[in-house]
């Protein structure tokens, strides 16, 4: 079964990136001539995903205007607007009927040169597939533990979810829509051994600090 859809997480606040955030949302912020979102959506592009959903939120209105249908891009882009942000669970529940029975998704902060279609006919045999990276300096104790090809929530060493997963619809069945953040639904997951992963050594950055952007900008400005 090949995936064809992917969701991009965009409707975050921002705080630590303000002032920059303040009257830019944070999906749309400039890095090496362009937009971080377009990294995204070029990436997924390449990999022969068609179908993008794009949460938004904080100035959201600036992202249906920066973007538009997709069209530019080639695939089609819809948008899940969220008056106020639901996290990362539910902003995926809001936007299910959106999105296949299985669809990627990744975080809208990061930055990554993670290669789609290596995921674009895997077979999803659990309910998720996480992507895990070495812990980051400012994450060293990380987030999850792998034994074998299956995500455990203790263990050594441990490693940083990297923000991009392989979902299923079924992941989040009997979910209320609401805020409801996605660490407690993976974890509970982790314990009836529903969610695999894998360890990516390949580029990556989360992008939560004016401090970590430069250090992106820098880094694809020597590309």
């Amino acid at each position: 079964m090949s995936i064809s859809t992917a969701m991009i997480l965009a409707a975050g606040r921002g705080d630590r990136l303000r002032p920059l955030t303040d009257s830019t949302p944070k999906p749309l912020i400039e890095i090496a001539g362009k937009r971080l979102i377009e990294y995204h959506i070029e990436n997924l592009a390449r990999a022969g995903i068609k179908k993008i959903v794009i949460n938004t939120s904080w100035l959201g209105e600036q992202i249906h205007q920066a973007l538009g249908d997709g069209s530019a891009y080639g695939v089609s882009i819809y948008y899940s607007d969220e008056p106020e942000a639901l996290e990362t669970a539910g902003g995926i529940i809001k936007a299910l009927s959106l999105l296949d029975d299985s669809f990627i998704a990744v975080n809208g902060d990061i930055w990554s040169d993670f290669d789609f279609a290596a995921w674009a006919n895997k077979p999803v045999k659990t309910q998720a597939h996480l992507l895990l990276v070495e812990n980051p300096d400012h994450n060293q104790t990380g987030d999850f533990a792998l034994e074998g090809k299956m995500l455990k929530n203790r263990g050594t060493p441990m490693y940083t979810f990297s923000g991009i997963g392989l979902y299923t619809a079924e992941l989040f069945k009997g979910i209320s829509e609401g805020k409801t953040p996605l660490a407690p639904v993976l974890r509970q997951k982790c314990e009836q051994s529903l969610v695999s992963a894998e360890i990516y050594t390949g580029r990556w950055i989360d992008i939560g600090t004016i401090e970590r952007l430069q250090q992106l900008k820098q880094a694809l400005e020597k590309i």
